[in-house]
């Protein structure tokens, strides 16, 4: 496997200079002293003209020399080579390429929608040229299946019930996963001569049929954290009033009426609603 090789060609505007005397002063001389020698200086000078090429910022020129691989120019600017090259333009600026939604199963087994935000550049145009068949193609297809790979590595997203709470996922783990996402696209693409600048998910979301199902399951994930936080929440409160009530030896409490008074201040402080007061006119036994 061969690798790239620049060339230093001839600068172009001294050879246009060259072909622009050869041709004027062929031409003067054919007419002054009607020989055949003047048109073999403007037949050179014709000749020269397809072996200038311009080269803009950010672009490169592969060429080929009947088959063989001859160098590749990256510098810019106007000049000559062999009018027998064949060459093929090669862009070397950054490229976006946003993909499709691609419908992939996740770590867990369920079906979601994915897609990828990739920017690359091309930095071994000997690769890009011959050691691939279109590698703006390549760039596609493999970064279809990077995605695919990945979003088999990682959950959507983690649930305390199934034991994934530590892992990585594709929801809320963005780095680590632009990160193995990169790493895995480097992988494939730099046998093209590619180098992956940057990576990560541009869409993300359950497939339409498990959508409003996991909807749901978030929901009630969310409330049963909540309600854990309450009744944390909750049980503190109570101990500090006992506690308190018992330190300033302000009602003397047996266990029936603590329990009864942590009864009602559990139900105040884990209800959904505001608890409407019973406001209690007679003694403690009524």
């Amino acid at each position: 496997m061969k690798n790239e090789k620049t060339t230093s060609p001839i600068n172009g505007y001294l050879m246009l200079f060259l072909a622009f005397v050869a041709i004027i002063g062929g031409i003067i001389a054919l007419i002054q002293f009607q020989s055949l020698w003047p048109a073999i200086t403007i037949l050179i000078g014709v000749v020269c003209i397809p072996g200038f090429v311009l080269i803009n910022p950010n672009s490169a020129r592969v060429f080929l020399f009947f088959g063989k691989y001859v160098g590749t120019i990256k510098k810019n600017g106007l000049f000559w080579t062999n009018p027998l090259y064949t060459m093929r333009k090669i862009s070397l600026r950054a490229s976006n390429f946003d993909s499709e939604r691609l419908k992939v199963n996740d770590k867990l087994g369920n079906p979601i929608m994915i897609s990828t935000i990739l920017v690359w550049r091309v930095t071994d145009t000997y690769k890009a040229a011959f050691d691939v068949d279109d590698y703006q193609n390549f760039v596609r297809v493999q970064t279809d299946a990077a995605v695919r790979k990945l979003a088999s590595m990682y959950p959507y997203d983690n649930f305390a019930d199934e034991g994934l709470a530590e892992d990585i996922t594709l929801r809320s783990s963005v780095n680590e996963v632009s990160e193995a996402l990169e790493k895995e696209l480097q992988e494939r693409l730099s046998m093209a001569g590619i180098e992956v600048l940057e990576a990560r998910i541009g869409y993300l979301a359950y497939a339409q049929e498990i959508a409003n199902a996991m909807l749901k399951r978030q929901q009630a994930t969310a409330i049963v954290a909540a309600r854990h936080k309450i009744v944390q929440g909750a049980v503190s409160m109570v101990e500090m009033a006992l506690n308190e009530l018992g330190k300033k030896q302000l009602v003397d409490l047996d266990e029936e009426r603590k329990a009864a008074m942590v009864s009602n201040l559990m139900v105040v402080l884990c209800s959904d609603k505001d608890a409407s007061p019973i406001v209690n006119a007679g003694t403690l036994n009524h």
